[in-house]
């Protein structure tokens, strides 16, 4: 009886879903997909089990078997794929920018792809920031050490980029020391991205559109804000 059963929902996935699909059934139970309660279960298993002694099979709607197949079948393994995904050292992913004020609270956040260097993406972070006003300086690690980018943030928005020079400037000048004191504050940022990965949705990008993760990033943002007014 058990290998009729299978045969039988394996031949309805071939002819609603396709053979790729043939696999899952096998592994589907013979019980409901919804939570029941103990004795919902009890009485399923009698009444199995009167079916098998009188040799009578029991059927459900042709509508609950398709619903069961297709939750069954959203939690088969599968590969991330999306807008806005990029290739990395470790594979496909997409980069999370936040600009955070001097208490670490989110001033910005934007979704690329991961592809791009950070330099590119700064000014697309402060056209997603949350106050019209921009920041009158932001702290960055050696990675955003760039003349061109310092000028065009100067001259565009009016900020002021603090970066310590790459190990690879031999011929440039020693930026200012009492300028790179602030450079001591930057942790705060890396708090702002511990604290967003303490949600789940943000952690790790599930949606396909990176317009929706960054809803989600901007959610995430408005919850840390409540928590701290």
């Amino acid at each position: 009886m058990a290998r009729h059963a299978c045969g039988t929902e394996r031949s309805l996935l071939g002819a609603a879903h396709g053979g790729s699909l043939a696999r899952s059934a096998v592994s589907l139970s013979v019980l409901s997909d919804l939570s029941s309660t103990l004795p919902t279960l009890a009485a399923q298993w009698a009444a199995d089990a009167l079916a098998g002694k009188t040799g009578r099979r029991l059927t459900r709607p042709r509508e609950g078997r398709s619903e069961r197949i297709l939750h069954r079948r959203q939690l088969q393994r599968r590969e991330k794929r999306g807008s806005g995904v990029g290739p990395t050292k470790r594979g496909k992913g997409s980069k999370i920018m936040a600009i955070a004020d001097g208490h670490g609270f989110p001033l910005a956040v934007h979704v690329a792809s991961a592809s791009p260097h950070e330099t590119k993406l700064v000014e697309p972070t402060l056209d997603q920031r949350f106050l019209a006003e921009a920041p009158e300086r932001m702290i960055g690690d050696r990675a955003y050490d760039s003349d061109p980018l310092d000028q065009r943030i100067q001259e565009r928005y009016g900020v002021q980029l603090i970066a310590p020079h790459k190990f690879v400037r031999v011929a440039a000048a020693t930026p200012d020391g009492r300028v790179l004191r602030r450079y001591r504050r930057r942790w705060k940022v890396e708090r702002l991205f511990g604290w967003l990965h303490n949600f789940r949705r943000t952690a790790i990008r599930w949606e396909y559109y990176p317009e929706n993760f960054l809803g989600m990033l901007q959610l995430a943002c408005a919850i840390i804000l409540l928590r701290h007014l």
